[in-house]
């Protein structure tokens, strides 16, 4: 039989497969022929962890909350008397001080008054000055006497309410501080004390509220250590963050705590005073309250690394029996440092991992490792989230 040479080219190269499986067969058998075991795939070895065992501890917390800045006292300024203004001499915004005049009103008609009063009193005066020996010569009746004595006294009574009028038309500062804007200019009209003028703060010293939630009010009603703290004159240390994140140089006192829940927004209100001589503090002020003094005992703590978000849950994961990965559900209250203080989940003794989480999962065997708390500073200090 006669084969073209392109025929024998495809009959060559179909054996080609076959050839090579054949020698690799070959070199199998000569590995598995001197004595030798087929390889086998060995296990890795569990995944190493960081874990921290729970302890129960003490935790002394920190709470936070927003608060408003208060003038220690504010005084409105209005006028006991109708007129025209006719000077103002206060800068507004300017610090006053008791005494200093800040409006005047037209006095004209008040001098008038307070000079017909004392003229009406000082002829009362005489008359009773005259009466008087005549009475007990028997020259008048006893009558008349009287009835110069009741003028008098009612000449007497006109006489200071003019006095009285002439002297508001010059208001006063009722009280030192910071005056702010004129309501009513040069040339206006008031009308009385019905007219708002201008107001006066007293910023030295000055006051700090803050409104804690009605459950937080009752969490520190049941500890008698956190009640004595909300006394006024407590030791309970007052710090605030000012608007652009510096610390107020100076801490301040427990001033007033409202004995009433305020019905709207359940919070109560707390003030705290503080001196305010560099004026850093200004009324209307939104500044971040901290409170310190306040300890939680048998506190148990994770680090914050060691919690997983997970769809609105929190999330640990501990080493269980046989060095078996768990998660378990969370709940936590206040964070201190770089940890969470946990309410609900945790009990002591539960090996909690910390490092290498995403090394391992549920049901995974692992080789935990101790690790040491690094924030030892953290465990002293406890703050609301």
């Amino acid at each position: 039989m006669t084969f073209h040479h392109t025929e024998v080219l495809m009959y060559r190269d179909s054996f080609l497969p076959i050839k090579s499986a054949g020698v690799l067969l070959a070199a199998l058998l000569a590995v598995t022929g001197c004595g030798g075991e087929p390889p086998s795939l060995e296990a890795p070895p569990p995944a190493e962890v960081g874990v921290e065992t729970a302890v129960a501890t003490t935790v002394a917390e920190v709470h936070e909350f927003v608060g408003t800045v208060q003038p220690f006292r504010r005084v409105e300024v209005r006028s006991a008397v109708a007129g025209i203004i006719t000077a103002r001499p206060f800068r507004e915004g300017a610090e006053v001080r008791s005494g200093e005049v800040l409006y005047e009103i037209d006095r004209t008609i008040y001098q008038a008054a307070a000079a017909s009063a004392a003229a009406r009193l000082a002829n009362a005066e005489r008359l009773v000055k005259r009466l008087t020996p005549l009475v007990a010569e028997k020259a008048v009746a006893q009558r008349d006497l009287d009835d110069a004595e009741t003028e008098l006294l009612r000449a007497r009574a006109d006489h200071d309410r003019a006095a009285k009028d002439l002297s508001d038309a010059t208001v006063r500062a009722e009280i030192s501080g910071r005056v702010g804007r004129a309501q009513v200019e040069l040339g206006g009209r008031v009308s009385g004390s019905e007219d708002l003028l201008t107001t006066i703060d007293q910023l030295e010293p000055i006051y700090v509220s803050f409104r804690p939630s009605s459950q937080q009010m009752l969490e520190w009603s049941r500890s008698s250590a956190s009640a004595a703290l909300l006394r006024p004159g407590s030791s309970l240390k007052v710090s605030v963050e000012l608007p652009d994140g510096a610390t107020l140089p100076r801490t301040g006192v427990i001033d007033y705590v409202d004995p009433v829940m305020e019905p709207g927004s359940g919070t109560q209100e707390i003030r705290a005073r503080f001196t305010n001589a560099d004026r850093l503090l200004v009324p209307g002020q939104f500044v971040r309250v901290r409170l310190e003094g306040f300890v939680l005992g048998d506190a148990l703590t994770v680090p914050q690394r060691a919690v997983q978000q997970q769809l609105g849950r929190r999330v640990i994961y501990l080493v269980g029996p046989g060095d078996t990965v768990l998660a378990r559900d969370i709940e936590v209250g206040s964070w201190t440092g770089d940890r969470w203080v946990v309410t609900s989940g945790l009990s002591v003794g539960d090996r909690v991992i910390v490092d290498g989480i995403q090394k391992t999962g549920p049901g995974a065997v692992v080789n935990p490792v101790p690790v040491a708390v690094t924030d030892s500073n953290a465990v002293a200090t406890a703050s609301r989230p």
